[in-house]
């Protein structure tokens, strides 16, 4: 019997992951990397952040929370990295990425015994002291996340060339 609450998570995931995607429809590279508000984001760039918050997380429903250093201004700026292409980086390549990152996302969670798996949250200030989440809490929150992105990536665009996802 097919697990209908996990492949409803993956699949409005993969359709927030779509949306993401259509927003950069037609753009080049420069298009792509531009900022179009007072804001650092780019659709390439939260492209790329969203890709690297999915590993992250799935990384995190398999070994746990890793420690992070957050009075390090070097865990700030790798942070800052995330969101802008860098080196041979373009569209295209995070967009592969992206794809990759879904498939290995859906492929892992799909063998969890369920969905109670579960870890300790990193210590973090936007976290509670001694909080946990399940793989089902991390799924919610990468959706969340995701949709999130989404309404910046529709403002970004139509900011851009006027271009709308929907509407």
């Amino acid at each position: 019997m097919p697990d209908t609450e996990r492949e409803s998570l993956l699949r409005m995931l993969a359709e927030q992951r779509d949306f993401l995607r259509f927003t950069v429809k037609d753009l080049d590279d420069d298009q792509a990397a531009q900022r179009t508000t007072a804001s650092e984001l780019t659709l390439a760039g939260l492209i790329k952040h969203v890709t690297a918050t999915e590993r992250e997380w799935i990384e995190f429903i398999q070994h746990g929370a890793g420690e992070i250093d957050y009075e390090d201004p070097a865990t700030f700026e790798a942070h800052a990295q995330g969101f802008r292409l860098a080196g041979e980086e373009t569209l295209r390549s995070v967009l592969a990425d992206y794809q990759r990152t879904a498939e290995q996302t859906e492929e892992y969670v799909r063998t969890l015994p369920d969905l109670e798996v579960a870890h300790k949250l990193p210590a973090a200030p936007w976290f509670p002291e001694d909080a946990g989440w399940t793989a089902r809490d991390v799924l919610l929150h990468l959706l969340r996340e995701t949709a999130q992105h989404c309404g910046h990536a529709d403002i970004i665009r139509e900011s851009l060339d006027g271009q709308k996802t929907m509407g």
